[in-house]
Formats: C-alpha cells, structure tokens, sequence
C-alpha cells in the first residue's frame, strides 16, 4: 500500500505568505516574504517548497534571489483564503466564495 503524504495544513503565518503572494506589484522573494510576514527565512523557505510540490507556487532564480509567484491553483486557494478571512471579520456579506475549481 501505497503511503501518502499528510495534506498541506495552513495556519496563520502560511496563510499570510499565500495572501502576500496574490499582490503581483510586487517581485515576492523568500526574504521579502519572511520579513512581511514576520516569519523566519527557513520557515518561508520550507513552507515554499511544499508549496512548490503541491503545485500551488513556482519559483524562479533572479541572480542571487528566488522569485516566487503563485499558479492558477495557488491564486485560488488564496482566494480562498482571503474569503474565509473576510467571513470571519465580519466583511463576508457580500463575499463569495467558489466551492468548485
């Protein structure tokens, strides 16, 4: 039997870097990303590779830094993530969130 990887679990500080990544006037690289998010570069940086497996981000290298940018599938999830936050503040009233892909 075939062993499966546990599913990508999203706690605050994830969900920030997700959100962060959906602002395209900015280049979003890990150092950026971990000071933004008040989080640690290895934090970031591990977070970013499962992301990268899960197909949620891409990455690429700009001399000296990695560049990170989210997919279709991670511009939904975070998406969806804004969604959850919004009906969570209490600003969901008009927020509408898509069930299907």
């Amino acid at each position: 039997m075939e062993k499966r990887k546990p599913a990508l679990i999203l706690m605050a500080k994830q969900a920030d870097i997700l959100i962060c990544l959906r602002d395209k006037a900015k280049d979003w690289s890990i150092s950026e990303l971990a000071k933004h998010t008040n989080s640690t570069y290895v934090h970031v940086c591990n977070f970013i590779m499962e992301c990268e497996d899960k197909g949620i981000v891409e990455s690429q290298k700009h001399g000296k830094d990695k560049m990170i940018k989210l997919t279709s599938k991670g511009e939904l999830l975070a998406s969806h993530i804004d969604g959850i936050y919004a009906l969570i503040n209490g600003n969901g009233d008009n927020a509408q969130i898509r069930t299907t892909a």
